[in-house]
């Protein structure tokens, strides 16, 4: 199968040729024929797969026909970083369209937001937050919107944003088309898809389970050796991107000056950088001038650079849905990745986990020269004699597992 299949207008065709692609990944396949026969669309699939394509090239389809200078179609993303990744990717494809895109989202001054608007772009790309507030300012009208597209709508209600999402909503025409994109399934989806969409037609693309274009491995670790074992894996990661994920800001930002220091071209994306650091950080990745970017999962939402080779979890995630998320940044498009983590014992359960989902054992593996964490020792409990109080008091002081001081 090729996009010539869709019979796009040869425009469209033209930026679609110009951006590469030939042939459509499975959740294009399935989702554009029921977009462009104006189906309203519950797409689930997950980070890499292609899901920003499959929803914008029948959108540009369907502008095309229509009146310019007005507000048309409204694409609502949970970051600022995953705005301008869906701008940038409606500004590609509709170079030869004519139709205008902007994006509308808080941290930055809303003037020059407020004169695209007004400029007649056709296409709004926004943040809930900010959407509300031009909206409650008389700047950003809802009533011509054709189509609302929810963008990684899991993410948005980790975030907070189903109370915007409903009053925004419940501004736009009941006539319209709607499309919700998740990589997930929780409850609060299908309560929100329940109520938005019209007989949605489901296309369903491997929600759960990592992609498999993705080789995945561990390494057992003494949490204070982390630092040291993940310099020397980047010393073996090639030319590739290599996007580090750990558990708190802090640490993000603290791990990428050591890596900085130890001559490796790092950047951190973290919750306390303002608007204007953040872009600086996505531009020195994406460009390659930082070919290690450390950063949170909230902070890391919106990542989309084709060339990450790696995924390092420094620190292990909290849950199985966070695992597939962070190592979908990798592998992406059919192209290979590998996915490595950090562990140590506190992290075996979760690991236990992970592999349950992947119905498989993830290789073990170590670098010469660092030790790997020995497991608990358990002893059966017929082997198990009580001990005096005193004794129990300093059990952490003949113990080979006690833990490190300082």
């Amino acid at each position: 199968m090729s996009f010539n299949n869709f019979n796009f207008h040869p425009q469209i065709n033209a930026g679609i040729s110009a951006a590469g692609y030939s042939t459509p990944s499975p959740i294009q396949a399935s989702a554009i024929p029921a977009i462009l026969e104006g189906r309203d669309v519950l797409g689930l699939a997950q980070t890499g797969t292609g899901k920003t394509a499959a929803f914008v090239l029948p959108m540009l389809q369907h502008l095309i026909k229509g009146p310019r200078g007005k507000q048309r179609a409204l694409i609502l993303a949970p970051t600022r970083e995953l705005a301008e990744q869906t701008h940038t990717a409606i500004t590609h494809f509709g170079k030869l369209t004519g139709l205008r895109s902007i994006t509308v989202y808080g941290g930055v001054s809303a003037q020059p937001q407020i004169r695209g608007i007004r400029s007649g772009a056709e296409i709004i790309v926004a943040c809930p937050g900010r959407l509300l507030d031009l909206k409650n300012q008389g700047v950003i009208r809802l009533n011509d919107i054709e189509i609302l597209v929810l963008d990684e709508a899991d993410h948005m209600f980790d975030m907070g944003f189903l109370p915007s999402i409903r009053a925004i909503i419940g501004a736009l025409p009941k006539q319209r088309q709607t499309l919700l994109f998740s990589a997930t399934m929780p409850t609060e989806i299908r309560s929100l898809a329940g109520s938005v969409l019209k007989d949605p037609i489901t296309v369903e693309i491997s929600i759960e389970q990592p992609l498999d274009t993705i080789t995945h491995a561990l390494y057992t670790v003494d949490q204070t050796r982390k630092p040291e074992l993940l310099m020397e894996l980047l010393k073996d990661t090639g030319s590739g991107q290599v996007l580090v994920f750990t558990r708190t800001k802090h640490r993000a930002k603290k791990l990428s000056v050591q890596l900085a220091q130890a001559g490796f071209k790092a950047t951190s994306l973290q919750g306390n950088l303002s608007q204007a650091q953040r872009q600086v950080a996505m531009n020195a990745f994406r460009s390659g001038h930082a070919r290690v970017m450390v950063a949170t999962d909230i902070a890391a939402r919106g990542i989309d650079v084709s060339q990450v080779s790696h995924v390092i979890n420094f620190d292990i995630p909290d849950t199985v849905e966070a695992y597939t998320h962070r190592t979908g940044r990798t592998g992406r498009m059919e192209r290979l990745g590998n996915a490595l983590s950090l562990v140590t014992r506190e992290d075996l359960p979760m690991v236990a986990m992970i592999e349950k989902l992947m119905g498989k054992k993830i290789e073990r593996r170590s670098v010469e020269g660092i030790p790997q964490e020995r497991p608990p020792i358990v002893r059966p409990a017929a082997q198990m004699k009580p001990r005096p109080q005193n004794q129990q008091n300093n059990s952490n002081r003949n113990s080979r597992y006690a833990p490190s001081r300082g």
